[in-house]
């Protein structure tokens, strides 16, 4: 019997809720703007890494009865990076879902922490794509923007955008590698050196790549010099003083993003790097393969990296890319 009765009044109560939440929330007609306005979009994901960019859409409008855009700028609480820029052209969307620039300004201009945009065209609205290229002196640090806008009536739109962290981690991509060549690794340096390179690099090596086609389960492999030769380093004769014992964790499917450049929504972090447990971790890594990665100790415990296969070919050759944290950077 109950369950009857809560076949019927259950639906009767929920469009009665519904009835209400329509008188409630009764839709109304958006007020005009009628001042200058501005927005702002944050697009780029992930953590915001020392020579890459973090890019912004800022959109401004102001009403025909008011005048025109004069010009655009943003401010850094820590000036960019080479590359820095406003963009001097709007995007819209076309029906292909193709983003389509117009210009509407002249390039921008970068003084400082401020980067700026005059519009030559008389124009109300625009949409504009910026990138803040982080400099190398914000790591570890919070940057802040302000975007604004300003009417041909004298009039400005700013908002704020931030405080964003930026990552302790430094980036290095795409370092070729080669079985008999560039097979040495150093993590301190981001990246590979061949022999007589190595022997005047010696404390630095990390890692020795190779290729063997024997074992069957050998292939790519990234080998600490201190491993046990007969087993990880056939063939190998090691420069002098190349001898660092460092831990390996072999790791698939993490490609990051910024490393893989692939499809992936996935990021490594200091997070990661802080909380990795290197604790009983071998000195090798074999079997590996292209989208496969490796998480790294140095030997001093100074720097933890992730670093990424990129490409692997059996011709023995091989590309990387590598997140590095220094654990004694403050």
């Amino acid at each position: 019997m109950r369950n009857i009765y809560m076949k019927r009044f259950l639906p009767a109560a929920l469009a009665l809720t519904l009835l209400a939440s329509c008188e409630k929330d009764e839709y109304k007609i958006p007020d005009p703007i009628s001042e200058i306005s501005n927005d702002c979009i944050k697009r780029t994901l992930g953590p915001n890494i020392a020579s890459l960019p973090i890019e912004f859409v800022y959109a401004a409008a102001i009403p025909n009865t008011k005048g025109k855009l004069a010009f655009a700028e943003v401010e850094a609480s820590i000036p960019g990076a080479t590359g820095t820029y406003l963009e001097h052209r709007s995007f819209y969307t076309n029906s292909s879902g193709v983003d389509v620039p117009v210009t509407v300004g002249s390039p921008s201009v970068t003084a400082g922490a401020k980067t700026k945009v005059t519009f030559t065209v008389d124009t109300n609205a625009v949409s504009l794509r910026y990138y803040y290229i982080v400099p190398s002196q914000a790591r570890g640090k919070q940057v802040t923007f302000t975007f604004s806008v300003t009417g041909s009536d004298g009039k400005t739109a700013t908002m704020k955008m931030g405080p964003y962290d930026v990552s302790m981690m430094e980036i290095k991509r795409l370092i070729p590698m080669s079985n008999n060549n560039l097979m040495y690794l150093s993590i301190a340096d981001m990246t590979s050196y061949n022999a007589a390179s190595a022997a005047a690099n010696a404390a630095k090596i990390d890692l020795v790549y190779l290729y063997r086609t024997t074992p069957a389960a050998y292939q790519h492999g990234l080998v600490a010099p201190a491993a046990d030769p007969a087993a990880y380093l056939p063939g190998v004769t090691l420069p002098a003083g190349v001898n660092n014992n460092t831990k390996v964790i072999k790791v698939f499917n993490l490609q990051d993003r910024n490393l893989a450049r692939l499809q992936f929504g996935i990021y490594v972090d200091d997070i990661d790097m802080q909380k990795i447990d290197f604790n009983g971790a071998p000195n090798f890594a074999l079997g590996l393969r292209a989208e496969s990665g490796v998480w790294v100790e140095t030997a001093d415990k100074k720097y933890r990296a992730y670093v990424f296969v990129n490409a692997a070919a059996t011709t023995g050759i091989a590309t990387v890319s590598m997140l590095r944290y220094d654990q004694t950077a403050k």
